[in-house]
């Protein structure tokens, strides 16, 4: 079973890497500080560890600064096919991969360059020539991290888009579904007491929210996804993301029709519902009461639900022991 709140976490990333710059600074600071005095009474042979040692500085700190960024994000296998069809749809998920896969030869090219010119120091019988080959390590070292600011930087919005994922556990779901600008926001607070945006305009929720409804001894969750249009052939990504929590995540669907005349075409509400309750069990919910005309909301086809008669029917629909 996949550890989805363990996984979800791992999306909480602390301290960056800030730029190339900013860290070969700090590695060249650290070896003139920290290079180890040498202790050999042969001139030549104290250079070359000093030298030496400046060199494993340098590579233990870029090596150790990459890696941690390496290590610290989640691991594919950890991962359920939900969160990673949700990189797929919000990331670049060929430039992701290239990234790290960036990151992980410049790891390794800075071991070897390190290996390769600390025998060079080693084999060196000159104090001049010591030091220019010192500075060759510095120039190649630089100009290799430097070519890793591209995918750093991409790295880093990854990292900005991750930390939006909701925190998705593996227990009944029932998704809030329907148009944007239906009222699925305020359905979703007036369920979980939880402080979605809501605003009159369409698409105001952008990204997956997540709240939770207690019944007893069950623990429901709920999630509010982007709106979405019937048309599936040509959906944006903000559609995707709630087609994606539909398809993986959702056990029961609470669909939000809005009859105000305010919105999109009550025709068009209905082609997305006759579409959805192919696929999930379906309640209906309509929203904005209090601008819709009593005639409409009486000749309104479907059976509809309270706010409170929606939270008895979920309480009876999920099954037991569902505290998380």
């Amino acid at each position: 079973m996949y550890s989805w709140v363990r996984a979800f976490r791992n999306f909480r990333f602390g301290r960056f890497w800030y730029s190339s710059q900013v860290r070969l600074i700090s590695a060249f600071k650290r070896a003139r500080e920290k290079a180890k005095r040498p202790t050999a009474k042969k001139w030549l042979e104290r250079i070359q560890r000093k030298e030496s040692s400046k060199l494993d500085i340098i590579r233990d700190y870029l090596v150790g600064e990459l890696s941690k960024i390496l290590e610290g994000w989640p691991k594919q296998q950890e991962l359920s096919p939900f969160y990673l069809k949700l990189m797929h749809l919000t990331l670049d998920y060929r430039v992701y991969k290239k990234s790290f896969g960036d990151l992980a030869w410049a790891v390794q090219r800075i071991k070897s360059l390190h290996k390769e010119y600390v025998s060079k120091i080693n084999r060196a019988e000159e104090k001049q020539k010591i030091s220019d080959i010192a500075k060759q390590f510095y120039g190649r070292v630089s100009s290799m991290v430097k070519q890793m600011d591209a995918a750093l930087e991409y790295l880093d919005e990854c990292r900005k888009i991750m930390k939006t994922y909701p925190d998705v556990k593996e227990m009944f779901t029932v998704c809030v579904y329907g148009f944007p600008n239906v009222g699925k926001s305020t359905l979703l607070n007036a369920l979980t007491g939880t402080k979605a945006k809501v605003a009159a305009y369409a698409f105001t929720t952008t990204s997956i929210n997540a709240g939770y409804f207690k019944a007893g001894d069950k623990k429901i969750q709920v999630l509010d996804v982007p709106g979405t249009l019937a048309r599936k052939e040509r959906m944006n990504l903000i559609e995707l993301q709630a087609e994606l929590v539909l398809e993986e995540l959702a056990d029961l669907i609470i669909y939000v029709f809005d009859l105000s005349g305010y919105g999109y075409p009550v025709e068009k509400q209905q082609e997305l519902y006759e579409r959805v309750k192919e696929k999930k069990k379906v309640l209906v919910y309509v929203s904005k009461k209090d601008l819709t005309d009593p005639d409409t909301l009486r000749k309104f086809s479907h059976q509809h639900l309270s706010l409170e008669k929606l939270k008895r029917r979920m309480a009876e629909l999920a099954p037991g022991e569902q505290n998380q």
